[in-house]
């Protein structure tokens, strides 16, 4: 009873907190959108990250680190990269020109045709993908770890799933729909204090009853590695060249994620709140990587037969009651502070990049945010729908590594946006028609990679199809040539290019040591 009265007094501070930032009938785009662009850097680096953390992180990536140890952590840490990028190339060109959408930006850079196969490829995986997956995982850790409670919705196991499945994004999608960005910021604060919390918990325990951080060393040696061999199945060394790649897609191309930094009040609040979120990527490598190796050396030749169980394994045989609800609670907030900012981001892109571009040019700011809240009542549908498939699918096949699995579904459309995000920023004069070619050609290069080389790793594979693609738009453009370097990089100060610098130099850091 205690942890359900925890768990109904988290849903009441999230909506009231929404509720708080719910917009009136004069609400404009930039209000509902952007929160006027006046996020400071806190705001921008607690809800960029939580927009980041969900549900898949605390089973599916802690249940790879049971299967693979500290190489999972590569996943982590190394979307510093993207996060540099993101900073110091892409975020100064966004506010430049003071885009509302990353579309927007693409649309200018490489052309009408393009900007709109570019909005239509997001919609189409936010709602879709994104959204599934994580109202799946939120379920998904729900009901593992807290079944006794869940049976009282129903006695089947999916059937409560899918429950939960549908309540959750019912919940996220109304404050969202009633608050825009300025809700879906203020909820993510709260929700990612709570998944701090609860990812401590969990680490602590993990590693008293492992004996110590020594112990790490001493019963899993061969699980801290941050590098595995070149030929491992899912996490080899190489994996982090398309790693690289990839990351540009997610922390520089995608709307989601760089929402917060376009409503920031200005190009060093978004830079300090980017860079402090780097930071924190460091601490949820630890949360989430760690508790996973741990449980391997606790438990010794009595393993796990489904690796996912690793979270709610920690969770039910080692935590007292009252903190399991916290627990749960942090559970809800990774996947809700993920959903809501989906959403939030595709009402922008459709009623910015599609409606008003298209449907209705002369749209007011009201009918503009009406039509974006219209669009969040739909992709609830499809994203509790694709939740729903990947329940069947995860039961289909429990024992495998689900995190991998969902991966490797978004980068048949991932490399195509990291080809056009590329040309956009750092051709001088990209070709608009071919862009379109070398855009559409990453799904044909991904199959032919798989039919002749089934066995390379899916990073591997995501790294070759971006660079075959984007070495194709570039020898299309060789005319105007590639911008400056020094042109790029564009701090905000030079102590933030120092911090920056620093930043870099840990991850390397990070890369020697624990090779």
């Amino acid at each position: 009873m205690t942890d359900l009265l925890i768990v109904l007094a988290y849903f009441t501070l999230i909506f009231l907190a929404a509720l708080s930032g719910r917009t009136g009938a004069d609400v404009t785009t930039e209000e509902y959108f952007l929160s006027n662009r006046n996020l400071r850097w806190p705001s921008v680096a607690l809800s960029t990250i939580a927009t980041n953390i969900n549900g898949y992180q605390f089973l599916g990536m802690m249940g790879s680190a049971y299967l693979y140890g500290l190489a999972q952590a590569s996943l982590e840490i190394n979307a510093i990269q993207g996060i540099l990028m993101a900073a110091f190339i892409f975020v100064p060109m966004y506010l430049s020109e003071r885009v509302v959408t990353i579309t927007q930006f693409i649309k200018k850079r490489l052309g009408e045709r393009v900007a709109l196969f570019y909005t239509g490829a997001n919609i189409a995986l936010f709602s879709t993908i994104t959204l599934g997956a994580a109202l799946f995982w939120g379920a998904y850790a729900a009901d593992l770890v807290f079944a006794e409670y869940m049976s009282y919705l129903h006695p089947d196991r999916i059937t409560r799933i899918a429950i939960l499945v549908i309540g959750l994004g019912v919940f996220s999608a109304t404050y969202t729909y009633l608050g825009g960005l300025n809700a879906v910021v203020k909820t993510d604060i709260i929700q990612f204090t709570i998944l701090l919390l609860g990812g401590f918990v969990v680490l602590f325990v993990a590693i008293h009853h492992l004996g110590g951080w020594r112990q790490l060393y001493v019963k899993t040696p061969e699980l801290m590695h941050l590098h595995l061999p070149a030929d491992h199945e899912k996490l080899p060394w190489t994996h982090i060249f398309g790693l690289f790649l990839l990351n540009i897609n997610y922390w520089c191309a995608n709307q989601t994620v760089m929402q917060r930094s376009l409503a920031a009040k200005n190009l060093k609040q978004a830079q300090i709140g980017l860079m402090v979120g780097g930071l924190t990527k460091y601490v949820m490598a630890v949360l989430i990587v760690i508790p996973g190796i741990a449980l391997v050396g606790i438990l010794g030749e009595n393993g796990l037969a489904e690796p996912d169980l690793a979270f709610p394994y920690l969770v039910k045989t080692y935590l007292p009651v009252g903190v399991k609800g916290i627990i749960l609670c942090a559970l809800f907030a990774s996947l809700m502070s993920t959903v809501d900012s989906t959403f939030n981001s595709l009402a922008t892109l459709w009623s910015i990049d599609i409606y008003k571009a298209y449907i209705k040019k002369g749209a007011t700011d009201l009918e503009v945010v009406n039509a974006g809240r219209r669009v969040i009542l739909v992709t609830l549908f499809t994203g509790v729908l694709m939740g729903l498939v990947l329940l069947y699918v995860k039961f289909e096949n429990p024992q495998a590594a689900f995190t991998h699995t969902l991966n490797e579904l978004r980068y048949y459309i991932n490399c195509g946006i990291v080809v056009l995000i590329c040309g956009a920023a750092f051709l001088l004069l990209p070709n608009h028609r071919f862009a379109l070619v070398a855009f559409l050609s990453t799904i044909p290069l991904h199959l032919i990679f798989q039919y002749f080389f089934p066995e390379m790793n899916y990073f591997v594979r995501a790294g070759w199809v971006i660079f075959i693609a984007f070495a194709l738009l570039s020898l299309s453009s060789w005319r105007g040539g590639w911008r400056s370097w020094r042109a790029l990089l564009y701090p905000g100060s030079r102590r933030i290019r120092l911090i920056g610098w620093g930043l870099l130099g840990s991850l390397v850091v990070l890369h020697v040591v624990f090779h």
